[in-house]
């Protein structure tokens, strides 16, 4: 048990490091996976299209969906969005970084689908296999088909047991003509996926640096407060629900005798335990704390501010953030004659 906690703690600090092995393993699997999908083109004109077509986008949308599912960063972005202002603004800035940065690592897994499918050449082959040039690599010309005839013929190219269009043009020919295609495609569809990787990575830093430091920075910030105040949630619960067993059997076992240094220790452990709960000792003051919490989080200010309300924000006239206000001291001199 210990292990598998410290496995957790461990890929807790290390967050951004786990979520890339997340993505790089998602994208692994979508090759893998494309390997052993079983391809089964339909050899029909109406549906090669469709379905060569859906092969090569379908999966990569529902792995690019899964990369934010597995991101923990979403629900975070969320709650930032919609959170009140309170005495803390809303960056736009640090909220289309978070989210860039979870789009980046969500794109990975089905660029890789993408380009393992346009590489391997079958999704291709089937899509698009009734625009075989004839008049380039075929002959039609000694045989009275219509059109609809040859694109039936042309659409069982990808079906090697059933095509009878040898005559036409030979499967081989036709299935390396678009196997070529679709692998320049690909080759291509590399380059670019790369080169807008390297704009990203490099370039948009040099051009606005204290602007990406900034957004940076506080969404390091953000992510870290959450993690902190999850923490010190789970320590107060734990606290509370300990003072809460204890008194339980504290009043059943009133006529147990305990000796003077036992209960000296107790009380210490009980003065360690109310510590910890920050003078919070019931449900109704809790539940006001974390509502207090999500609708007026504390200023970006460490110095201390006046006019506070008592509920974790500050008075309505007061402006935002405003915590730098000179203190009035005002002296009163009385005589007792």
């Amino acid at each position: 048990m210990d292990k598998f906690r410290m496995i957790f703690q461990f890929l807790q600090s290390n967050q951004e490091s786990f979520v890339n092995g997340i993505c790089g393993i998602m994208a692994l699997a979508s090759a893998h996976l494309y390997t052993a999908f079983d391809f089964n083109c339909p050899c029909l004109p109406g549906y090669n299209m469709s379905y060569g077509m859906g092969v090569l986008f379908v999966p990569p949308i529902v792995l690019f969906l899964l990369g934010f599912v597995m991101n923990n960063n979403v629900s975070m972005l969320a709650e930032e969005w919609k959170r009140p202002t309170g005495m803390r603004q809303k960056d736009a800035a640090v909220l289309r970084y978070m989210f860039c940065s979870m789009t980046q690592r969500a794109l990975i897994a089905p660029a890789v689908w993408i380009s393992v499918t346009l590489l391997h050449g079958k999704c291709f082959i089937c899509a698009f296999s009734t625009s075989v040039p004839l008049d380039k690599l075929g002959n039609k010309t000694d045989l009275n088909l219509s059109e609809k005839e040859v694109k039936r013929i042309l659409a069982r190219l990808p079906c090697k047991g059933i095509y009878d269009g040898h005559e036409i043009i030979a499967q081989e020919v036709a299935e390396r003509y678009l196997r070529c295609i679709s692998q320049a495609v690909g080759w291509a569809f590399v380059l670019i996926m790369i080169f807008l990787a390297f704009l990203v990575r490099a370039i948009r830093p040099c051009f606005t640096q204290a602007a990406f430091l900034k957004s940076k920075y506080w969404s390091h910030y953000i992510d870290i407060e959450s993690k902190l105040f999850d923490e010190t949630c789970t320590e107060h619960a734990k606290s509370f629900a300990k003072m809460c067993i204890q008194q339980f059997f504290e009043t059943i076992n009133t006529d147990m005798a305990m000796g003077h240094s036992h209960m000296l220790e107790e009380k210490e452990k009980e003065q360690e335990e109310n510590e910890k709960l920050f003078g919070i000792t019931d449900q109704r003051t809790m539940n006001k704390a974390l509502k207090n919490w999500h609708k007026c989080k504390p200023p970006l200010n460490l110095t201390k501010y006046e006019m506070h309300n008592g509920n974790g924000c500050l008075n309505g006239n007061h402006k935002l953030n405003n915590l730098n206000v000179p203190k009035r001291e005002f002296v009163a001199y009385y005589s007792k004659v």
